[in-house]
């Protein structure tokens, strides 16, 4: 299921693809996630950093983040489109049987596409069989944080932070940014090239500690749900290509 299936239409010899935009989308996470270890590697070394070299780190970590998200989106759609587009499926055991029950199961494809992320990976588990991911599994929950990363950089808005330690009002309303660091201060290492005083998201947050737990979780989700679920994930065949530093 790696490769990208091709179907010969008609006298012709018209030709058809489908593509794996998820394969694209971890490499590119992994690419960037080393990108930006390289250059942390670099100014630990010099302790000198470039405006360019700043701005490209920043790109780096960003875009890995974003790019392990849209991961895990396209591997559940990808799976979901070949269940329901009538996919030709060699292997005629457990991954037919499953195909067949998630398309006449959740055949209403507007109600797929609206579901939350997670919420597509729970129900497929459950259609299969399996047990969904418990809300304590360390890899799921960790999804969930990214996954809220993502929206707020997609989403976003512009909030005022506060740096000092100063003692919170009761009545002061909790920002996007106090919210990520309480989830996350100790998930993975700071950004060493932020500057001091700044505050923890975006800056001190998004650097290659952030973007290697995004990878490694988002694989570790996608190995757990396909293993449960008993088809071979369609990344396996890169694995050797998706390492983060």
């Amino acid at each position: 299921m790696s490769r990208i299936p091709i179907e010969l239409i008609g006298d012709e010899g018209e030709i058809r693809f489908r593509d794996c935009l998820s394969l694209r989308y971890i490499q590119s996470a992994a690419l960037f996630c080393r990108l930006a270890y390289s250059i942390e590697k670099e100014y630990s070394r010099t302790k000198e950093l470039g405006p360019e070299d700043n701005l490209m780190h920043e790109a780096f970590a960003l875009h890995a983040v974003l790019s392990a998200v849209s991961f895990l989106e396209a591997l559940i759609n990808e799976l979901y489109s070949d269940a329901t587009d009538d996919m030709h499926v060699p292997d005629e055991g457990k991954t037919r049987t499953l195909f067949q029950t998630i398309e006449a199961e959740w055949r209403n494809g507007k109600n797929f596409d609206r579901a939350p992320l997670l919420t597509k990976y729970q129900r497929i588990l459950a259609l299969s069989g399996s047990h969904p991911f418990p809300e304590s599994d360390p890899a799921f929950a960790n999804i969930r944080k990214l996954v809220a990363i993502r929206n707020f950089l997609l989403h976003y808005r512009k909030e005022w932070v506060v740096t000092s330690k100063r003692r919170r009002s009761s009545g002061d309303e909790t920002t996007e940014a106090e919210r990520f660091e309480t989830m996350l201060s100790h998930a993975f290492r700071e950004n060493p090239l932020a500057l001091k005083g700044r505050p923890f998201f975006p800056d001190r947050c998004l650097g290659h500690g952030c973007a290697e737990w995004a990878v490694i979780n988002s694989l570790i989700v996608a190995d757990t749900f396909f293993a449960a679920i008993g088809i071979p994930a369609p990344y396996e065949g890169i694995k050797n290509d998706l390492a983060t530093r």
